[in-house]
């Protein structure tokens, strides 16, 4: 549900789209309507200035040649076909010597022009004579025209925006089907369609390039989903089946211990066996305690340890009697001193030796090696052994909780798939990886962990 506050996508795109038309046509219809208006006032003041021109001319010449009389019918026909136009000449004394007005003298919406002229004597050696004349050009046509043309711009401005407003509208919404489309394909989606073997969950066949990215990367998204659910529905499955032989055997035993009397020691001997497995299940629960652990992010407590060889010599000591009943020699090669969680260490070690102990051939010698990888500090420990080799296709799954490659669970009393799975954890949580090979009747398994110095400049 989403909050009132925010306005959706597609109403704030056409929300955006209408104030931008609305700003981008309210200055064009500014600018337009500011032309114009300079145009008129350049034209009014080239009007005055031609007719201030040809006034001189008229009044200078005609007093010459002409008389009065003539003079006051010349400037009548100078005024003729021009309404716009007034016109006053008076003398230098205040005298009114010709005044034909359109509007009053006081009418501000006027253009004035007041200027002398100087006409020469109608007489010749007589001297001339000084008017002032007052030419006013009547502006309310043009304002009128101004006033129509900022009707005109400010209505097609307006009705231009809306027109807009609701195409862009349109346009977005539009635009915004495909995620309408996305949206329905998602809540399609459930968790049984996480079991499907798809190649695409959301189809983008008809999707804008923009939104592809995006779909290919939900879609992986969905398929680590996929992987990690399939992985949830193993990983419970195999709990349970490794639960369930225990239980199985300890309620039987149960079950025949009660239906007659018995001894002592024939008591001690059942509550034993029953003990044994209630250790697996104890040993079984511990160890997906820690791997629940280490996969919500815990990470390895470093501290610095001098000699590998002899954390390596404890866990050897730990393990000398499943060697020797084996049949097995053992030998250490490297050392190298590191800042690990040794405890860790210890557990991750002990299952690798463990793990070669199971399998190596007997009479054979396990290889346990220290490395330093310089230059890069890292810290490479591995286990060898000579033994049944594994086949390719189980080697990517080995570090699997509860996953054996071998199929028949011959060592099934003793392991119960996690020992690999927690080498793997350990090694994750130290900020490193586990690794396997398994070529020519040689089984190598072990881990690299990067030092604290290298993991700062990754």
């Amino acid at each position: 549900m989403t909050s009132p506050s925010i306005p959706h996508l597609g109403k704030r795109l056409s929300r955006s789209l209408a104030l931008q038309t609305m700003l981008v046509l309210g200055l064009v219809c500014i600018a337009v309507y500011w032309g114009s208006l300079l145009t008129v006032m350049q034209r009014q003041q080239d009007n005055l200035n031609h007719k201030q021109a040809a006034l001189k001319h008229l009044l200078q010449e005609g007093r010459a040649s002409h008389t009065p009389g003539v003079m006051m019918h010349m400037l009548s026909d100078f005024l003729t076909g021009h309404d716009e136009l007034s016109l006053r000449i008076t003398s230098s004394s205040g005298q009114l010597l010709f005044e034909q007005l359109r509007q009053p003298l006081d009418d501000k919406r006027s253009e004035r022009r007041s200027f002398a002229i100087d006409l020469p004597s109608a007489q010749a050696g007589q001297p001339g004579q000084t008017v002032q004349v007052l030419l006013m050009l009547d502006r309310r046509s043009d304002d009128a025209l101004l006033r129509q043309l900022a009707w005109i711009l400010g209505l097609a401005a307006v009705s231009s925006s809306l027109l807009v407003s609701m195409a862009s509208a349109f346009l977005v919404r539009r635009g915004l089907a495909p995620l309408h489309s996305l949206v329905e394909q998602t809540r399609q989606l459930g968790a049984q369609d996480l079991t499907r073997d798809w190649q695409k969950r959301l189809d983008d066949t008809d999707q804008p390039q923009e939104l592809r990215p995006l779909i290919d990367q939900f879609n992986a998204l969905l398929e680590r989903l996929a992987v990690a659910y399939r992985q949830m529905e193993a990983f419970n499955a195999d709990v349970a089946h490794e639960l369930n032989t225990p239980l199985t055997t300890l309620i039987s035993s149960c079950e025949l211990a009660l239906r007659k009397p018995r001894d002592a020691e024939e008591l001690r001997d059942i509550l034993a066996s029953n003990l044994e497995d209630l250790q697996r299940m104890a040993g079984i629960v511990a160890d997906m305690l820690f791997l629940s652990h280490a996969d919500r992010g815990e990470s390895a407590r470093r501290t610095l340890v001098p000699s590998m060889a002899e954390l390596v010599s404890e866990v050897i000591d730990y393990h000398e009697a499943a060697l020797q009943e084996a049949g097995l020699q053992i030998k250490v090669e490297g050392d190298a001193s590191a800042e690990v969680d040794a405890r860790l260490l210890r557990r991750a070690l002990s299952n690798l030796l463990g793990n070669a102990t199971r399998y190596a051939h007997a009479g054979s010698t396990i290889a346990l090696r220290i490395i330093n990888t310089a230059p890069d500090g890292a810290l490479r420990l591995e286990v060898s052994n000579i033994g049944p080799e594994i086949a390719p296709e189980h080697l990517p799954r080995l570090f699997d909780r509860f996953y054996r490659s071998d199929a028949s669970r011959s060592h099934g009393d003793r392991n119960h798939g996690l020992g690999l799975a927690i080498v793997a954890a350990i090694a994750r949580m130290h900020g490193g990886q586990a690794f396997v090979d398994s070529s020519r009747n040689i089984t190598t398994v072990g881990m690299v962990l990067p030092t604290i110095s290298s993991m700062s400049t990754l």
